[in-house]
């Protein structure tokens, strides 16, 4: 709920007010009964000071994409869009009555089957919104409603872009940054599917979490610090004993801090958590997506099977099992992300190992039972379908010539080879226990130069770059680059700190904190000092580092 007042609601032809839902910075959503058809519905109305063409372009695009994306069943539905008679633009959705995500999952414990059940039919919206060409950009718990019926529903698309305008964000208004990946702080700023595929598993995160990613309890939570930690420090499994290890393993890889090492779709995201579930041996929840394949695509195996599920207006269900299959001629799918979490191991799980040989337990038992009701009780071991004759007066003469006859060589040598070894092993007893070992001969090397290591170079044309400003005690943010040396290596790593802090600044400001494999780093600035100043140096993997180069930050 937002601070401000709520607006006056507004008359609307057709309508009857009951009661606000809520509040945001640009609008406020309000309970109306609805004349014919008779219904609940929630209408969207933006504030009637909101002067910022912008803005009321972004609430007409609002309403025009969750149009677009609302006959999925994941997606909130939009009824109609009008201005009032107040000049007010207002969109008229689905009611949704049931507490959202955003409300529930600080104050109870969500179950890991919810979570997942979540987050697969979310998967489904959002990889349909991004098969339109929609970007949702600002997927939390708080935008995951909840129908009469139980289901999730994804709304607030106020900020959404085309999937080709991520590389060109002019603004970032709106953006939830708990649930924002690392790139929407980098400068510039940009974002593709995997972006909401990060944004999606924090959602996912926080729901079992009880709280944000990033958020440390005891600790500051600022903005500042939430950007610093989301954009450098690594993710925290999750540590409830109901949460399997397979699960921690695809949040941290959809969570990755590039966006090359994620999973490239939400529906390989939702896949994921798919596979969780049968690991769980809980029910596979099934996932709505766009069916594009008339656009020309080839047909496979997986679509034949697509086909069987196939839901209204071109929207297929997606079968876990499909993605599994195995026969004659399919090969072993290697793990994408092995470098990115460690693999598990072999997802074959207790009473699911095939039996040696190729054959399954029934098939073994079956022959068991047949081998034993076709071998006489005084017959040896053999093949089912021999039988001895009928035994007469020289019965017992045919079966001591159909017993076979054991050579006597095998144990022979078998004995001979025990004895080697023993007596093998027995002198070398001998020698290690009883034989001291002559001290060794000292040496002294002659005329050899010992060289001394050669520190790293240092960084070159630091760049610092002010994210946002700092009020009060409140840190601003600023992103410090800088142009590594000649000699770096891939070993190499660089270390930054803020230079000269003063006591009570210095064990949070004035420590190093270091950069792998990157030339960049987000910090909090120091409040209330006057032009502070940066240090960068790089460090080898011995621990010798280069002298640090200074760069000030003006803060007038």
């Amino acid at each position: 709920m937002s601070s401000r007042p709520p607006s006056r609601p507004p008359r609307l032809p057709g309508y009857e007010y009951e009661q606000l839902l809520g509040s945001g910075g640009f609008a406020d959503v309000f309970l109306y009964r609805q004349f014919r058809p008779q219904r609940r519905v929630a209408i969207k109305v933006l504030l009637s000071n909101v002067l910022d063409e912008s803005v009321r372009r972004l609430f007409d695009a609002e309403a025009n994409v969750m149009a677009q994306m609302s006959t999925h069943p994941s997606i909130v539905t939009i009824h109609q869009a009008e201005v009032s008679d107040d000049h007010r633009p207002y969109i008229v959705m689905e009611y949704c009555p049931r507490p959202n995500y955003g409300l529930r999952f600080r104050k109870e414990r969500i179950t890991v089957a919810e979570a997942l059940r979540v987050g697969v039919q979310i998967a489904g919206a959002v990889e349909t919104a991004h098969r339109a060409g929609i970007l949702h950009r600002d997927i939390k718990p708080a935008n995951i409603l909840v129908t009469d019926y139980n289901r999730p529903a994804l709304t607030d698309f106020g900020i959404s872009i085309a999937t080709g305008q991520g590389d060109d964000i002019e603004d970032s208004q709106g953006m939830s940054i708990p649930w924002s990946p690392p790139e929407f702080f980098a400068d510039p700023p940009r974002s593709d599917v995997r972006s909401d595929v990060f944004s999606l598993a924090a959602t996912v995160y926080s729901l079992l979490a009880g709280q944000t990613p990033f958020e440390r309890r005891g600790q500051r939570n600022t903005a500042s610090d939430l950007i610093h930690r989301i954009s450098s420090e690594p993710l925290h499994p999750l540590e409830r004993p109901d949460v399997p290890a397979e699960l921690n393993r695809l949040l941290s890889i959809a969570m990755a801090k590039e966006p090359i090492g994620r999973y490239d779709t939400a529906l390989a995201f939702g896949r994921s958590l798919q596979q969780v579930e049968l690991s769980l041996s809980l029910p596979v929840t099934q996932m709505d997506v766009l069916d594009d394949r008339a656009s020309g695509t080839a047909h496979s195996a997986e679509d034949d099977e697509l086909d069987m599920h196939t839901r209204i207006r071109k929207v297929a269900t997606v079968d876990p099992d499909s993605a599994g299959t195995t026969g004659p001629g399919t090969k072993r799918r290697l793990d994408p992300y092995a470098g990115v979490a460690p693999a598990l191991g072999s997802p074959a799980g207790p009473g699911r190992a095939p039996h040696p040989g190729g054959v399954d337990g029934a098939a073994v038992g079956a022959g068991a039972v047949e081998s034993t009701m076709l071998r006489p009780a005084s017959s040896a071991l053999g093949s089912p379908s021999t039988a001895p004759p009928d035994p007469g007066p020289a019965g017992g003469e045919w079966q001591r010539a159909q017993k076979p006859s054991t050579p006597a060589w095998p144990f022979v040598l078998l004995a001979a080879v025990f004895v080697v070894v023993l007596g093998v092993g027995t002198s070398l007893g001998v020698r290690h226990f009883l034989v001291p070992e002559p001290d060794p001969i000292e040496t002294t090397q002659i005329n050899v130069a010992t060289q001394k290591p050669k520190a790293p170079g240092e960084p070159t044309s630091i760049d610092l770059q002010l994210i946002t400003e700092g009020e009060g005690t409140d840190p601003g943010m600023v992103r410090v680059a800088w142009e590594p040396p000649d000699s770096v290596t891939q070993d190499d790593y660089y270390q930054i700190r803020w230079k000269d802090m003063p006591e009570g600044y210095a064990d949070e400001y004035g420590v190093w904190r270091e950069a792998y494999g990157r030339n960049s780093i987000t910090l909090p600035i120091p409040p209330q000092l006057p032009d502070p100043c940066i240090e960068v140096r790089t460090v080898n993997p011995s621990g010798l580092a280069s002298a640090p180069v200074e760069e000030c930050l003006s803060t007038d």
